[in-house]
C-alpha cells in the first residue's frame, strides 16, 4: 500500500459517500489516501482480521504498515494526510477527545437510522454489537 491510510467506508451510506468525496477532492490525486468500499459485494473483511459486522459498526482505516485503526482516529489521520491536520488537532486534546470520541460512538451506533438505512437487504449493513451473543 503506497497511501498513508486506506479509508474503509460504507459506500451505501450517504453521509459516508459525501465524506469520501470530500477527502478525494482534498487529496487531489496525490495518492495519500486510498478508499475501499466495505459494502461492495466482493469485499472481504477477513483481509483485515475483522468481521463485516465489526467494520460496519464504526469507521476503520488501515495504515501503510498494515495497522488497523478505528473511530475518530481514522478521520484525524485522513485529514492530516491531506494537509488539514490542524483542523482536527483539537480533537486530540484530552477533554475534547473524550467528547468527540463519545459523540462518534453514539453516531456510529445510530448511523443507519440517521441516514435512512434502517432496513437493508440481506442484513448486509446491519450493525451488531460486538458483545451480543450470536443466535445459532
Amino acid at each position: 500500500m503506497s497511501s498513508e491510510i486506506r479509508f474503509l467506508f460504507d459506500g451505501e451510506c450517504p453521509l459516508c459517500a459525501l465524506e469520501v468525496a470530500l477527502l478525494r477532492r482534498l487529496d487531489r490525486g496525490r495518492g495519500r489516501l486510498d478508499f475501499e468500499d466495505i459494502a461492495a459485494p466482493d469485499f472481504d473483511a477477513q483481509r483485515y482480521g475483522r468481521t463485516h459486522a465489526e467494520l460496519m459498526a464504526r469507521i476503520h482505516g488501515v495504515l501503510a504498515d498494515g495497522t488497523v485503526i478505528e473511530g475518530v482516529e481514522v478521520f484525524r489521520r485522513a485529514y492530516a494526510a491531506v494537509g488539514l491536520g490542524w483542523l482536527v488537532a483539537p480533537t486530540r486534546w484530552p477533554l475534547v477527545r473524550r467528547l468527540v470520541d463519545a459523540a462518534y460512538r453514539w453516531f456510529a451506533r445510530n448511523r443507519l437510522r440517521l441516514t435512512g438505512r434502517a432496513a437493508c437487504a440481506a442484513d448486509r449493513c446491519a450493525v451488531h454489537p460486538a458483545s451480543a451473543p450470536r443466535a445459532d
